[in-house]
């Protein structure tokens, strides 16, 4: 029997992986050839990326990857707190809402039977 993908893992799948090309992509114009080398532009791209391949992987069904979309996002609550309230509730009903569409009874479903895990309560 095929596992079907759920809609709601598709289009997360596909939100992350284009948001986090859109900001690698931004974000790498940001690099300044001649003057010292920017760790912070890097570090932003590379967070940037995870998001890619969070997203990238979670389509395909990895497990582990819906575990990275999360802490990705939970990393970004923790970053919002050092600029504004608001941007901490925002990231919060982000996460929230993400992780309910991650872990809800048909993408548990999903990503159980698309890599043959044993299931877990």
């Amino acid at each position: 029997m095929e596992n079907k993908r759920p809609w709601s893992i598709t289009a997360l799948g596909w939100f992350f992986l284009a948001a986090g090309v859109v900001g690698l992509v931004y974000h790498a114009t940001e690099f300044k050839r001649g003057g010292p080398f920017q760790y912070e532009v890097l570090w932003v791209c590379l967070v940037r990326l995870v998001a890619v391949i969070a997203g990238a992987f979670v389509i395909r069904g990895h497990n582990w990857a819906r575990w990275l979309l999360v802490v990705w996002l939970t990393y970004h609550v923790v970053l919002s707190a050092f600029h504004s309230w608001s941007q901490v509730a925002v990231h919060a009903v982000l996460l929230a809402g993400v992780a309910y569409l991650l872990f809800c009874g048909p993408a548990s479903a999903y990503f159980r039977g698309a890599r043959g895990e044993p299931a877990t309560v």
